[in-house]
This record gives C-alpha cells, structure tokens and sequence, in this order.
C-alpha cells in the first residue's frame, strides 16, 4: 500500500507554528474542521506536528512531504518594529512552495502575514474567515486534480470544481 494514502483516503499532515498560539490552534481548528466536512468520520484525521516558529515550519514540511500525500503549514507572523517579520514570512513562503515543487507532494500556505494581532484574529476564524481551513480545502483541491491527472482526464475539463473562498461573487 502507498504510504501517503490509506484505503479511505488521503493521509494529511499539518505542521503548524507554536509562536503566536492564540491564532494557530484557531487555523488548526479550521483546518480539521474543513478536512472533517469532505471526509466521513472512519477516515483517520490529519496528523498535527507542532513547530517552535514559523521559519521551522519549511524543514518539517520537508519531512512529512515524504510521508504523507500533503501538507497544510500553518502559522502567523504579525509585523514588528524591524523589517525582521518581512524577512521570515518570504522565507517560508519560498521554502514552502520549494518543497512542492522539489517533491511533488502539494504543500499549502496557510501562514497569516498581517500588521495586527487584530488582524490575525479577524482571519483565524473572525469576520475574514479561517485561512487554515482555507488551505486545508486548497489542499484538498490539489490533492484531487493530482488523482484525476493520474487517472487520466479523457479529454474532460479537470478540476476541483470550486475556488478556495470563491463566496461566487466573480473578481
């Protein structure tokens, strides 16, 4: 048996930073929730692997992408007095879309970069949404164009059928 999928579906890791827990554990509650709303409770649930900060979050993605079919990289760096936040926020966001690109293994950027602890609130589950369930469903997304592409398209429009936070409203 592939040991990045089981028999009822996906194995899912998300790695998320300990550094600005109010918010993480919020993006990690969303992230489970949406995985809970496309898969039926008998599927095994993503595995959660915590990271010191948001820069450690690219070598331990790194390690799971081996292991699992994804990964979700969660984290929250809010801006500072230095230009220190700016630094580590492309850091990761690199590293994270290296790693997709190195494995083929998709790995999501779930990773709040905002001026305000307020802010982050606002997107871990406020009145902006939960972008760890956001990438949790771009995740999934991914992960099902992947398996129609193995399977082969026929000439069918390939796709996941929807756009992560699309309310329907166009651009």
């Amino acid at each position: 048996m592939d040991t990045a999928r089981n028999s009822l579906g996906p194995r899912i890791a998300v790695v998320v930073s300990r550094y600005n827990a109010t918010v993480t554990e919020r993006l990690v509650d969303g992230a489970l929730a949406a995985f809970g709303r496309r898969f039926p409770r008998d599927v095994p649930p993503p595995v959660v692997v915590e990271a010191p900060g948001a820069f450690e979050l690219v070598v331990l993605a790194r390690r799971l992408a081996g292991d699992f079919s994804g990964v979700v990289a969660l984290g929250c760096v809010i801006r500072g007095e230095t230009e220190h936040d700016r630094h580590i926020a492309s850091a990761v966001a690199n590293g994270l879309a290296a790693i997709s690109v190195e494995t083929g293994v998709p790995v999501t950027f779930g990773v709040l970069t905002v001026e305000t602890s307020e802010q982050a609130l606002e997107r871990s589950g406020g009145s902006k949404g939960n972008k760890g369930a956001d990438a949790m469903d771009a995740l999934l997304d991914v992960l099902e164009v992947l398996q129609q592409l193995g399977a082969g398209s026929g000439g069918a429009r390939i796709g996941a059928g929807r756009v992560p936070g699309d309310k329907g409203g166009g651009a």
